[in-house]
């Protein structure tokens, strides 16, 4: 076979972009170019400068207003004792208990709507619209309608009051839901190790406080507000799931729950991964309803960083503290986006260099489809 073998002045190269056709496709990118970079990347450059500067938003940024102070204002947060120092970590713990409550349950709660209305069911139409209808409502309009609903005086603790339950105060209420369920049962005092030790200024104690009373009326809205949205990603996805690989499940004996768990579950994977980061990123992410609805009341425990950082900037005039609270929160972003990303990975996806084909001897998308099928009756 190798007197046949293709000598190397003879390989042919393979057609590529001449010199005109490249200047005609930079040429159309241009605008785009250009807009993004004076929009969007030249604004980030200009933040993390301002994050390592002590402007106070006196005139330009760039100007003589402005000093190079370093990692001072991360150190502020992050390592200096101070009032700052609380606010910030605060902020992070309200956020951090919002994150863990909306995230999972928006997308259980859209996943299982999704699923109701992929079912061949009368009104169908009608509920998909009324479960997506919230999700394009004004996000303000939303914040005032649970205003009023879980006012003192509002509908809901007029409905627990025929009940005979005293409803709480409930954005006027501080309690974490922890201490208020320990309260119940008994413990009113912190032990001393969890009382005298903080992290980034807040004890250990009022770390493991959970959300505020206030914080859980935010959590109903968000999980009200979102959950429509994401039902269409799974929507979408369960649509093009071949259905005879569940009517060969069926035949064979798997039950809708085994069917779900082994062979629609790993089908969507892609979808849930992008439905957890979606919510990832707009969880760390609030702010309109934080500032139409409690501006970080009471006593700080729906303060998040977000609008910490409006906060700091806007009425407080530390530009540089605000900046830092920005790029902390994008390092907080990335990261759980990577844990989401790891966590939700096909375990069985090849190596990147052998991607484009199965290994020799190994099993084939066909042979892996029909293993998970027999898997269920396993």
């Amino acid at each position: 076979m190798g007197r046949f073998a293709r000598p190397s002045w003879l390989r042919f190269r393979e057609p590529g972009i001449r010199g005109h056709q490249a200047a005609a496709g930079w040429l159309f990118l241009a605008p785009v170019i250009v807009i993004l970079g004076l929009f969007l990347v030249l604004p980030i450059l200009m933040a993390a400068w301002v994050s390592f500067s002590d402007w106070s938003g006196n005139g330009s940024p760039l100007g003589s207003h402005a000093h190079f102070v370093g990692l001072n204002n991360y150190r502020h947060l992050l390592t200096t004792p101070g009032l700052d120092q609380n606010n910030f970590g605060t902020a992070i713990r309200n956020n951090f208990y919002y994150v863990i409550l909306v995230v999972p349950i928006q997308t259980a709660a859209a996943l299982f709507l999704a699923v109701l209305v992929n079912r061949r069911i009368k009104l169908a139409g009608f509920f998909r619209t009324a479960f997506y209808f919230p999700s394009v409502t004004s996000s303000v309009a939303i914040t005032i309608l649970f205003l009023f609903l879980f006012s003192p005086a509002g509908a809901i603790n007029k409905l627990l009051s025929y009940a005979g339950v005293n409803g709480p105060a409930w954005l006027y209420d501080p309690r974490g839901l922890l201490h208020v369920i320990l309260g119940q049962l008994g413990v009113n005092q912190s032990p001393a190790s969890l009382s005298s030790g903080t992290l980034l200024g807040v004890s250990y104690w009022d770390w493991l406080s959970g959300p505020s009373v206030a914080m859980c009326v935010f959590v109903l809205m968000a999980v009200f507000t979102t959950s429509g949205t994401f039902m269409l990603l799974f929507l979408a996805a369960l649509q093009n799931i071949d259905e005879s690989v569940n009517e060969a499940a069926g035949l064979d004996g798997a039950s809708e729950w085994r069917k779900f768990r082994h062979i629609t579950v790993p089908m969507i994977k892609p979808t849930i991964f992008t439905v957890l980061t979606l919510g990832v990123i707009g969880t760390w992410q609030i702010f309109d309803q934080i500032y139409v609805g409690t501006q970080g009341s009471p006593q700080g425990t729906t303060l998040t960083p977000a609008f910490l950082s409006f906060n700091a900037s806007f009425n407080g005039n530390e530009w540089g503290v605000g900046a830092a609270v920005a790029f902390i929160l994008f390092a907080i972003i990335v990261f759980f986006t990577v844990v989401t990303r790891i966590a939700t990975r096909d375990r069985d996806r090849l190596p990147r260099r052998r991607r484009f084909g199965p290994p020799r001897g190994g099993p084939t998308r066909r042979s892996r489809l029909a293993s998970a099928v027999s898997g269920v009756l396993r």
